[in-house]
């Protein structure tokens, strides 16, 4: 399994290593075959633009995945650290456990899981929880 994590945003201080350590985490757990992710920390303005040209969705969004190639399996997930700032403030959690939620949403969409109806958001949701979690656990 290898991990790049890029920061492209204006943001200097981000926890690169806990979110590493949530990807390796997941994708250990739920990809089962070697994979390259890539995680990319962007504005809400590159977010914005990359929804719209791929995905014909004229808005931002908090996190993008995409899967580029399957054997092995290489995705990348962009995250707008714009936006996870403004919900880390909504949902009331540290930007660390935010940014760690979305990349493991990001790692369960490499996965094979879905959002678009409200019950696979909710099993989505729950793995998210779960991991968050044992993310918390093993690090005291």
């Amino acid at each position: 399994m290898t991990i790049n994590f890029y920061n492209d945003s204006e943001t200097k201080y981000l926890p690169k290593q806990s979110l590493i350590n949530a990807v390796a985490l997941v994708a250990s757990n739920e990809i089962k075959k070697d994979c390259i992710i890539n995680i990319i920390i962007c504005s809400d303005e590159y977010i914005h633009q990359l929804n719209k040209q791929y995905l014909n969705h004229d808005y931002t969004t908090d996190v993008i995945t995409f899967e580029i190639d399957n054997e092995p399996l290489e995705g990348e997930i962009y995250i707008s650290v714009d936006t996870a700032k403004k919900q880390s403030n909504e949902y009331k959690c540290s930007l660390k456990d935010e940014l760690s939620r979305l990349c493991i949403h990001g790692v369960l969409h490499l996965a094979g899981y879905k959002d678009e109806k409200s019950s696979d958001k909710a099993i989505m949701t729950g793995l998210e929880d779960k991991y968050l979690k044992l993310m918390k656990d093993t690090s005291k």
